[in-house]
């Protein structure tokens, strides 16, 4: 051992010292850096010189240690710390943070896999979350239903301003009371018109042609010619006014029984067997007889001038008189259903108080539409019965079709009415309203937000939300074997792991918090008590270096 191993052993102090003060400079340049991780210089021992091995114990000694002259120090490790740093609210919708365990997975340019806890992310001009430098965040994505499709990863898309939903009713539910206290619906209304014959002098028949058909107190001419268009407008059903309909002698039906079918249907008149009140249009004894459903809601009034014609001999062809009323308690409403593309379609029910058993009550209703493609109102007619307690018991003809053919959408529209929430007790009236309704119109993505669990989730222009993806998180054994990179980036380590991929909060992954980032983990004190004590030792290693040249120049000068 010589003042010359010395001095290089006082070499190696300063190259570790500086090799730390290089580690702390780094950290002090990254304390304001996102999700920056903070490493630190691990020192240790470098081999030893031998001078003797020492010797054990025996009857005359008690031992000698071995002497070992050592030869200085060298950089045993530069570790990462992974402790999760100080959360920042920021407000901004794309930031986010890991708080906890994990980190956000990257595809880059060139379809290389990395990794970052920096979570400073925008929207790209493309609809996809990237980060600054232009990489793709990765997560799992939806399918058709909106319904998140785990472990497969892919670029995640968030569409503002592009992305639009609409969907068809499947289900609507209603609430309120059909009142067990009131009055049996056993009675329709009845509108007769005047006395029609035909050229020949002959009471009119379903067969009668239109165009050969005359009032009986006009017998000398016909009420209607070929292209002639009947109007039926002001038609008052309970307390609502019908929507006009048109009917085209010699296109829409050429009979007086075409008619009376076609006005059937307009009126929205649900016939049948097993429904009280014999409802329907028929042609009795010469007159045209409109015989509405039983219910006060169904009572039909039908004015002088509701059937007005633009031919030139007729223009108020049909004239009717109301000869009976419709009796029995009852209560309306309407909803909006939507189709596959978003329309609305408004459906109206009209409830009427049928039996009251032993078992309980038992209402009906009547299902019309003024948007059913063609000229018909009528959806169908269904039971809702109650037990003694007034409780919700079944209900029949809850499912209803529409036709949506020629609009476009998916046709026939189907839904289901859902009168479990109704209850039938002896209410002082009837109200009936939808509850809910699981169709909407067409909506454009608005605005969106990330949960706990990576779940982005946006909110749309008609008010809806939908599950657009979920963020996935990388968990390593072992993060500090991950290869540091530019940008704030991690790539894969041969000492780092097995790579599990997973949604936040599962598989010891930690949560995302939306609106913040992470901040750096560097500990600014102690990276300057570091500074110090590096500098110390620095100063220290070099006095060793000077002490050996003062040293070696007295050995010369012995020589002189």
């Amino acid at each position: 051992m010589g003042l010359t191993s010395a001095m290089y052993t006082g070499l190696s102090g300063l190259n570790v010292n500086q090799a730390r003060i290089e580690t702390i400079g780094n950290n002090l340049a990254n304390a304001n850096t996102t999700a920056y991780k903070g490493s630190r210089t691990l020192f240790e021992t470098q081999f030893s010189q031998i001078m003797s091995m020492g010797n054990g114990p025996n009857d005359t000694s008690g031992g000698t240690n071995p002497t070992q002259v050592g030869l200085g120090a060298v950089v045993g490790a530069t570790q990462r710390s992974f402790t999760p740093g100080s959360i920042e609210m920021t407000g901004i919708t794309s930031d986010m943070a890991i708080d906890g365990t994990g980190l956000f997975i990257l595809r880059s340019g060139a379809n290389q896999r990395a990794y970052t806890r920096d979570g400073s992310f925008s929207i790209s001009p493309d609809n996809h979350l990237v980060t600054t430098g232009g990489d793709f965040v990765q997560g799992f994505g939806v399918d058709e239903n909106f319904t998140i499709i785990p472990g497969v990863l892919r670029d995640l898309e968030i569409s503002l301003g592009t992305l639009s939903i609409a969907s068809a009713t499947d289900t609507v539910s209603f609430d309120g009371d059909l009142s067990a206290d009131g009055t049996l619906a056993t009675q329709s209304s009845a509108n007769t018109s005047q006395a029609l014959v035909n050229g020949g002098g002959g009471a009119a028949g379903t067969s009668t042609l239109l165009t050969d058909l005359r009032s009986g107190s006009a017998p000398g001419s016909t009420l209607f010619a070929a292209g002639d268009t009947l109007t039926v407008s002001g038609v008052t059903k309970g307390d609502r006014t019908l929507p006009s309909q048109s009917f085209v002698v010699g296109g829409t039906g050429t009979t007086l029984g075409d008619l009376a079918s076609w006005l059937e249907g307009v009126l929205g008149i649900q016939t049948g067997t097993g429904l009280p009140g014999t409802p329907g249009v028929v042609v009795e004894n010469g007159t045209l007889v409109i015989r509405g459903n039983a219910g006060e809601e169904n009572n039909i009034v039908i004015d002088s001038d509701a059937f007005g014609s633009d031919g030139p001999t007729a223009p108020l062809p049909l004239q009717f008189t109301q000869t009976a009323s419709a009796n029995g308690s009852g209560t309306f409403t309407s909803f909006t259903a939507y189709d596959s593309l978003g329309t609305p379609v408004i459906v109206s029910l009209s409830f009427a108080l049928e039996s009251t058993p032993d078992t309980g009550p038992v209402w009906r209703y009547y299902a019309e539409c003024d948007d059913a493609t063609g000229s018909s109102r009528v959806l169908g007619t269904g039971t809702v019965s109650f037990d003694t307690q007034g409780n919700f018991l079944s209900t029949s003809g809850e499912q209803l079709t529409i036709d949506r053919s020629q609009t476009g959408a998916g046709s026939p529209l189907m839904f289901t009415l859902d009168f479990s929430g109704i209850h039938g007790l002896s209410t002082q009236v009837s109200q009936i309203v939808m509850a809910e309704q699981d169709g909407f119109p067409p909506g454009t993505l608005a605005n969106w937000g990330v949960g706990a669990d990576g779940t982005i989730s946006g909110v749309f222009t008609n008010g809806t939300s939908r599950t657009l993806g979920q963020v996935a998180l990388a968990v390593f054994p072992n993060p500090q074997g991950l290869v540091s990179g530019s940008d704030n980036k991690f790539y894969m380590g041969p000492n780092a792991g097995t790579l599990t991929v997973t949604a936040p909060d599962q598989f010891g992954a930690g949560q995302v918090l939306g609106g913040a980032l992470e901040q750096a983990n560097v500990d600014l004190s102690r990276e300057f008590i570091g500074l110090i004590t590096s500098s110390a030792g620095y100063q220290a290693s070099s006095r060793v270096i000077s002490v050996s040249s003062d040293l070696l120049n007295q050995l010369l000068l012995i020589v002189r």
